[in-house]
């Protein structure tokens, strides 16, 4: 294509206003009033379960949630959950727990063989997307996404989990034949990715069944296992009191409970059950390390980890700690994120966050990605930056700017709170009946948060690097391209990066910021010399008195959102030769280069607390923006 001088053309900017209805803007639901100072409230009380969802339990001990929900309108998302997995399994069943969830797919009382696939497929579910499961350590969940709008589907959807539930058939020709689909599985699951995983996840559950229970399994065992073992496993383990049904959708409450009751009431619990018993963790006084490379690995990662006891999630006081300890990960992130921005950084990214390991262990990390030969310098540079939160501690315009924009996100939350998806309703349950995580509703988070967030002093959230650091339960992960240039350090050298940076000074960090408006002058506005309807599709459309076309939608997909997008013709197939490569990296690099007199780190902080963005692009036949903002 021949590349010249690009013509004269018209800019179009195209606006969708929204929760803009009607073309009128108006601002999101108004916020509720703040309660009650913390020093009034009761911190050992539980957290409530929105009251939007009905739950309870049967007879029988399965539990059960419902919640009407109308995004999207004529969808159902159902669960059953199964507080069981590969920990369970014996010495025998390796890898049967995951084999149980292919076999609920392969013949069940009322769905013999494929029909069960078809009959889904025929009402226009997708496998994947629509029908799913999933095996983990400590649990099992089936999925069903199904049209509301035929009461009959809704029915047998039911019937669907109540078949999984206790009447899956293991007849032994299904169970061969489903024999060389899991092991093929397990086969593609040997790539890097899952090598590398597998070398690591027994360093990091050192000493606890986790590290013998990956959840693919054994490939001896699925070779050579014979049906009454993968049966074993489903009558010991599938019992009413470890199940759960979840149903979130745009149907009938009522309508629905009564459906749980009348399919479940009726599985009967073990006579002599066996004991699900949690597995423990070990400590450990030393430094686990893992060093895993492989030929096929492209990208370089580090982290060091520190194993904690598990995070306790059932009180109004659990609530706000867990905000301290999202405040303290939160800022760290942001610094190793400001270094990973500075020439000739120590990594490519950078980031610290706290969660679960199994159910009997937390673990705190920072993980940064590195170039090649750079894991030393990305290890030290992560724990010097942890060492100067720990001396030092964060800052006070920093915790300032963390607490505005975590209200923030929590304000968005709830102005949105009417749009959430009935999936991520459906995982909030899933995550309540295993481990009791709090799932309030969006009104109580914004009222809970506007309380406690202005209460978090800097010496408390400084104050937990003594928690999440410490010299034991520690574990070094690296991970790589077996590589000459990979520059892969072995364990001692990992090991004395400990050593060298508790020998540094360390000096405060310095907050960089820039105290001025962002805009230092205001342009002069244009006027609309034009205006039209389009009512076909509810747009308006603005000619300009600099030329640009406008053209503005209201919708209603949010209520606190508008989205802009621009584009002219030309892009960089009309750039000489001479700046080709500049003009296809220009769009890019125009994104890390921050605004006016602001860096890219400044403008970050400029915006902490407001809902703007915008990028640019050039491609080979236009180039233009796009930004959201509330």
């Amino acid at each position: 294509m021949k590349r010249g001088r690009r013509a004269a053309g018209l800019g179009l900017f195209v606006i969708l206003g929204v929760g803009c209805a009607g073309g009128a803007s108006r601002h999101p639901q108004t916020l509720p009033p703040g309660p009650a100072p913390t020093s009034k409230t009761r911190l050992d009380v539980p957290v409530p379960l929105d009251s939007a969802v009905r739950h309870g339990r049967l007879d029988n001990g399965l539990t059960w949630y419902v919640r009407e929900n109308h995004k999207p309108e004529k969808r159902a998302e159902l669960r059953l959950v199964v507080n069981a997995g590969s920990t369970l399994e014996d010495d025998d069943q390796r890898g049967l727990a995951h084999f149980v969830e292919h076999m609920a797919f392969n013949g069940t009382k009322h769905f013999a063989k494929q029909e069960l696939i078809d009959y889904l497929e025929r009402i226009g579910m997708r496998f994947g997307p629509d029908i799913n499961a999933y095996t983990s350590f400590d649990e099992t969940v089936y999925m069903l996404q199904v049209p509301t709008d035929d009461d009959s589907i809704v029915a047998t959807a039911f019937q669907i989990l109540e078949d999984w539930s206790h009447n899956v058939l293991f007849e032994d020709l299904e169970v061969e034949k489903e024999r060389g689909i899991v092991i093929e599985e397990w086969r593609q699951g040997r790539g890097a990715g899952g090598r590398i995983r597998d070398q690591q996840l027994p360093v990091m559950f050192h000493g606890s069944r986790y590290a013998e229970r990956l959840v693919i399994g054994d490939k001896a065992t699925l070779e050579s296992f014979r049906p009454e073992v993968l049966r074993r496993y489903y009558q010991d383990w599938y019992r009413p009191e470890l199940m759960a049904v979840i149903a979130v959708g745009d149907f009938d409450a009522d309508t629905i409970e009564t459906l749980i009751r009348e399919r479940f009431s009726n599985l009967s619990p073990r006579p002599e059950p066996r004991p699900r018993v949690e597995h423990p963790i070990p400590d450990h006084e030393r430094t686990l390390v893992s060093v895993a490379t492989d030929p096929e690995a492209t990208a370089i990662s580090v982290s060091v980890g520190y194993k904690r006891p598990p995070i306790p999630r059932k009180t109004l006081g659990d609530l706000r700690q867990s905000v301290v300890d999202g405040l303290y990960h939160w800022m760290m992130s942001l610094r190793l994120r400001e270094l990973s921005q500075k020439a000739d950084p120590p990594f490519q990214y950078g980031f610290a966050g706290a969660g679960g390991l199994g159910r009997t262990k937390s673990i705190y990390q920072l993980s940064a990605g590195v170039r090649d030969g750079g894991i030393s310098r990305g290890l030290e540079t992560l724990l010097t930056e942890a060492r100067r939160v720990e001396t030092h501690g964060f800052t006070a315009t920093e915790l300032a700017r963390t607490k505005a924009e975590y209200l923030r996100q929590v304000e968005r939350q709830y102005d949105e709170r009417d749009k959430l998806e009935s999936e991520s309703f459906a995982g909030r349950y899933v995550g309540h009946f295993l481990e009791q995580d709090p799932v309030p509703s969006a009104e109580f988070m914004l009222e809970i948060s506007r309380q406690l967030i202005p209460e978090i002093t800097l010496a408390e959230v400084n104050a937990r690097a003594n928690q999440w650091i410490s010299d034991t339960n520690r574990v070094i992960l690296v991970s790589g391209p077996k590589k000459e240039s990979a520059g892969i350090p072995d364990e001692p050298a990992l090991l004395a990066s400990f050593d060298a940076v508790e020998k540094l000074e360390m000096t405060p960090w310095l907050d960089q910021v820039r105290d001025e408006p962002l805009v230092s002058q205001v342009p002069v506005p244009g006027s609309v010399v034009a205006s039209e309807s389009i009512d076909e599709l509810q747009v308006t459309r603005w000619k300009l008195s600099n030329g640009a076309t406008v053209l503005l939608k209201p919708t209603d997909f949010k209520n606190d959102e508008i989205v802009l997008r621009a584009t002219s013709p030309g892009g960089h197939s009309l750039a000489p030769d001479s700046v080709f490569r500049s003009a296809q990296s220009a769009g890019s690099i125009v994104g890390q280069m921050g605004a006016g007199n602001f860096n890219a780190i400044e403008l970050g902080k400029a915006l902490t607390g407001k809902v703007a963005s915008v990028s640019t692009y050039i491609s080979e036949t236009s180039e233009g923006l796009w930004g959201t903002a509330s």
